[in-house]
């Protein structure tokens, strides 16, 4: 770790991140922590070509545990479970009476969960979602695409972002206020997953999503911006 660079310390700003995207979307009122409980709120933009969203059926991915699902407006949370009783799949059905004659509503889906210790990994929850006419039509979409992930070195890294994207959450490390020490067992090729921290050090190279701090680096003699984090890199970060 490097630490005389004391102004770089203190102009950082510092961000939360979500994820989101155009139709189906998970996130939470706080960043998901790896090895966390983490209370996901999945929306439902809108329906399917005028439809109403009828069904809505989220995959949990592995090593998420503990899900405990709640029940909403939209309606009564029905759980799959594997031989093991760990909980693989949420479905959220409106009774029939309840569909709407028109596409008019933004709906939230609620669950607790506890997250893998997997920080720096992304989880996808592939989502079908189901519509209905008042007549009994339905309209099925699948948002379970996972190309294009935002911040994994992986088969899909640099390539454009899925038509229909899976609902996905990226995995922050836990911190404390401060300097916290990592060891990245995952190749972190987008820095951006650091914008809610003051100053990354890695040897002799830095990074800071703050434009003001990374300049500063950028001008600090014997050190280089740092770029990206391979696996099995010691990290030192100021929170």
């Amino acid at each position: 770790m490097k630490s005389s660079l004391g102004p770089l310390c203190v102009v950082a700003g510092s961000l939360l991140s979500s994820s989101a995207f155009a139709h189906a979307a998970v996130a939470g009122a706080t960043p998901p922590y790896a090895g966390a409980t983490f209370e996901a709120d999945i929306t439902v933009s809108h329906g399917c070509d005028g439809a109403d969203t009828y069904k809505m059926r989220v995959q949990i991915p592995e090593g998420v545990t503990n899900v405990r699902p709640v029940d909403s407006v939209f309606g009564t949370a029905e759980v799959e479970k594997d031989a093991s009783g760990n909980v693989t799949a949420v479905t959220w059905t409106k009774p029939t009476g309840n569909v709407k004659a028109a596409d008019t509503h933004f709906f939230h889906l609620g669950l607790r969960m506890k997250l893998p210790s997997k920080p720096f990994t992304t989880l996808f929850f592939p989502t079908t979602q189901t519509c209905s006419t008042q007549g009994g039509a339905l309209t099925v979409v699948e948002w379970t695409g996972t190309a294009g992930g935002e911040h994994n070195h992986d088969g899909d890294a640099g390539t454009g972002a899925s038509e229909n994207p899976a609902p996905s959450l990226y995995l922050m490390p836990s911190r404390l206020p401060g300097w916290n020490q990592y060891t990245v067992e995952e190749h972190v090729h987008d820095l951006t997953v650091f914008k809610d921290a003051l100053i990354v050090w890695s040897g002799t190279q830095a990074y800071s999503f703050n434009p003001v701090t990374q300049a500063l680096i950028e001008k600090e003699s014997g050190v280089t911006a740092l770029t990206q984090i391979h696996p099995g890199t010691v990290i030192w970060v100021k929170y």
